[in-house]
């Protein structure tokens, strides 16, 4: 019976922080009640970017999801209704699919499949209802599904560390302003980022005492969730979604001390898996462009433009207009998104002195970084005490984890240092996935380490 009473309890508190943290995460993604953004900012936030899936809509409702391609894109309003038009803050591609009007010409943005732009598509001509009240419901859709994400990926946190760094991760996703103002946006679909890393984790623990006979099962299970990744949003900060994919199997190295043979073989699956997956999806998309265009050659061909002017080209094959980013140092890339903007308390302070305003209140990225530095350190000092001899092995993975999972910007940072030299307005989301989740865990580690009495006592206290 006591065994009974003590699952039922666990299970009770797990509902509970679920229920917290979704919560806590739609009403902020969802509306900004939290004021952890700007509200205009929050307003307008990837708007023009967005406006790409109501242009699909607009398509779709028109000529057929598949029409173009399947493709995403903005569509000019035929001149009869041009005329009548009534106008909207957020521009003529809400203002067409808002009134039900059509397009008269459709230009298709070619560089992702458009998975997201087709199911609401699909969602637009199911549900009987206003476009008004449509669009509200797609992006409290939106905002539920990234706050089930990420509260999938705290739900792990609680089940190896406890219900305190939970909270303290909890806290970090609440406050990023970043993923406030992303966490809703159609085109985005954030939680399509994370769904890689959340199956990874959850299989490795699942399957941790019986991991040799789970190998191709993982390699088709990573294939699934890149795949979706790819046909939802396309190929959007790709390689911070792959080496974020990889963080929890950085882990579960340390913590069972793989071999360096077992280390190889399941990277190697991992890599083939997701590759496959990226692979199928590009087929896929220039057979998209084709449709849209003049054929599949026309695909393969924009594919390697695209590549080119968001990495390294050479500025001389490219429009002017990609010179400077192509020319751009790379250190001098990542110091700018090292200076961004974690939280701000200006928005809900009224503080006149522009220093404390601008470098004191304004939480930056290297602040957290030095934060993380010095509480990793903390954490390696205290776990070496014979209080914390249990506990030991998971605080010493999740701290090589921790600085494992700052690749995963990085590397986007730098490979497509051209793409983050333009898009300062939104690759701060970057720093999410998942580096500053896994260093407040750190820092909640670090402080339940050393406010912990001197007793064995383990932290099953939450």
């Amino acid at each position: 019976m006591q065994f009974k009473h003590l699952c039922q309890s666990e299970l009770v508190r797990k509902i509970s922080l679920w229920a917290l943290s979704i919560g806590l995460l739609f009403f902020g993604f969802f509306s900004n009640t939290w004021r952890v953004a700007d509200q205009n900012w929050f307003a307008t936030h990837q708007k023009d970017t967005e406006a790409h899936i109501m242009g699909r809509m607009v398509k779709s409702r028109q000529d057929g999801i598949f029409s173009a391609g399947g493709l995403n894109g903005w569509g000019t309003a035929k001149s009869t209704d041009a005329e009548w038009i009534p106008s909207t803050e957020l521009g003529p591609q809400y203002t067409v699919y808002l009134y039900e009007l059509s397009f008269e010409k459709f230009s298709t943005y070619n560089s992702q499949p458009a998975g997201q732009g087709m199911i609401f598509s699909l969602l637009d001509r199911l549900i009987p209802l206003s476009p008004q009240i449509k669009l509200w419901s797609f992006y409290a859709l939106t905002a539920v599904l990234s706050a089930i994400a990420l509260t999938a990926i705290i739900g792990w946190f609680y089940e190896e560390f406890g219900g305190w760094v939970a909270i303290f991760v909890i806290g970090s996703a609440v406050l990023s302003q970043w993923l406030t103002v992303f966490g809703k946006n159609l085109w985005w679909s954030l939680w399509a980022f994370y769904l890689p890393m959340i199956v990874v984790m959850y299989f490795l623990k699942r399957y941790r005492e019986t991991l040799d006979r789970q190998l191709i099962r993982f390699g088709i299970v990573i294939f699934i969730a890149v795949s979706i990744k790819c046909f939802i949003n396309g190929y959007e900060y790709i390689t911070t979604t792959l080496v974020m994919m990889m963080v929890p199997f950085v882990y579960y190295v340390i913590l069972d001390k793989w071999s360096s043979r077992q280390c190889v073989k399941w990277t190697l699956v991992a890599g083939l898996g997701s590759g496959v997956a990226i692979f199928f999806s590009l087929i896929m998309l220039c057979f998209q462009i084709g449709a849209a265009k003049d054929g599949f050659m026309d695909g393969v061909e924009h594919v390697i433009w695209s590549f080119g002017k968001r990495t390294y080209g050479e500025a001389e094959d490219f429009p002017p207009v990609y010179a400077a980013s192509l020319n751009a140092g790379t250190l001098s890339v990542v110091i700018t998104y090292m200076n961004g903007i974690f939280f701000d308390f200006n928005n809900y302070l009224s503080q006149a002195n522009s220093f404390v305003s601008s470098f004191l209140l304004k939480v930056r990225y290297y602040y957290l970084i030095v934060l993380f530095v010095v509480m990793s350190a903390l954490l390696f000092l205290r776990s070496n005490k014979e209080i914390l001899a249990e506990q030991r092995p998971h605080y010493t993975a999740l701290i090589w984890t921790t600085w494992f999972s700052i690749l995963a910007p990085l590397s986007w940072f730098v490979i497509f240092k051209a793409h983050s030299y333009i898009h300062t307005h939104m690759s701060f989301l970057l720093w999410q996935m998942p580096f500053t989740l896994f260093g407040f865990a750190v820092f909640g580690s670090a402080i339940i380490a050393w406010t912990k009495k001197q007793t064995k006592n383990s932290m099953d206290e939450l």
